[in-house]
């Protein structure tokens, strides 16, 4: 997954930004949890793939009985420690991570599954979740824009005011192939320290529905359904495992 983007060693500032964003993380988890208990309706435990700050996995807890979390930032898991006491939370790669138990249900949102590499890589991770994975257990994986639909020289802007913090994010997103290539800039405002710019930069990769949909088959997935969840979203590809 190459070097993380500098962002995700500012945890602090992404999560101010994403809480001033309003994204309804509430909303989002508990409606997935229903997507999950639909297919598997004794699903008592879940595991959340790259679980970030961990505001998802706070809203799982309250829908499982057992969650745990695993991300490769260490930052990130840093303040997921703090929203989260109590749930286990692990730092691994979403490729080749092996925690020794199975789930219920495996989720890995955020799109955080673009950042893989290539189709081979994709199949590596969805591999590790199907290990994770109970039979019948469900796999939900959001994905990052197929290649139809990733839009260029596409800039968007943002600005938030959090806790006597403000921020300012503007992004510039280029594709280049089955790449989509992102620079991103913040300004982060607080009394006491003034203004400071940091500098991001992401790579994620242009999957198609069909290289989706057979990395859910290799992983095990008797099943699997792509559905819409919204303009400006990217939908959701849920499967059930044999």
């Amino acid at each position: 997954m190459g070097d993380l983007a500098p962002i995700y060693r500012h945890a602090d500032v992404y999560d101010a930004f994403y809480e001033g964003r309003g994204r309804a993380y509430e909303s989002d988890a508990r409606t997935l949890a229903r997507q999950i208990r639909h297919r598997n309706a004794a699903a008592s435990s879940l595991l959340d793939v790259a679980c970030g700050t961990g505001r998802s996995l706070r809203w799982f807890a309250e829908c499982f009985e057992h969650v745990e979390g695993i991300d490769i930032a260490p930052d990130m898991l840093r303040v997921a420690r703090d929203r989260a006491p109590g749930v286990p939370l692990h730092r691994c790669d979403m490729r080749s991570f092996d925690l020794g138990r199975r789930f219920d249900a495996v989720t890995c949102l955020f799109s955080a599954i673009g950042y893989v590499g290539d189709a081979g890589q994709l199949e590596s991770a969805l591999c590790a979740f199907g290990r994770h994975l109970r039979p019948g257990g469900v796999l939900a994986v959001e994905p990052w824009y197929f290649p139809e639909t990733a839009l260029s020289d596409r800039v968007t802007g943002d600005l938030v005011t959090v806790g006597g913090r403000t921020i300012s994010r503007m992004s510039h997103t280029v594709r280049e192939g089955r790449l989509h290539r992102m620079a991103v800039h913040y300004l982060v405002g607080e009394e006491g320290t003034g203004v400071r710019h940091l500098t991001d930069r992401h790579l994620l990769s242009l999957f198609t529905r069909r290289e989706y949909e057979t990395a859910f088959a290799r992983a095990g997935a008797a099943t699997v359904e792509y559905l819409k969840t919204g303009p400006g979203r990217p939908g959701m590809f849920i499967g059930v495992m044999e």
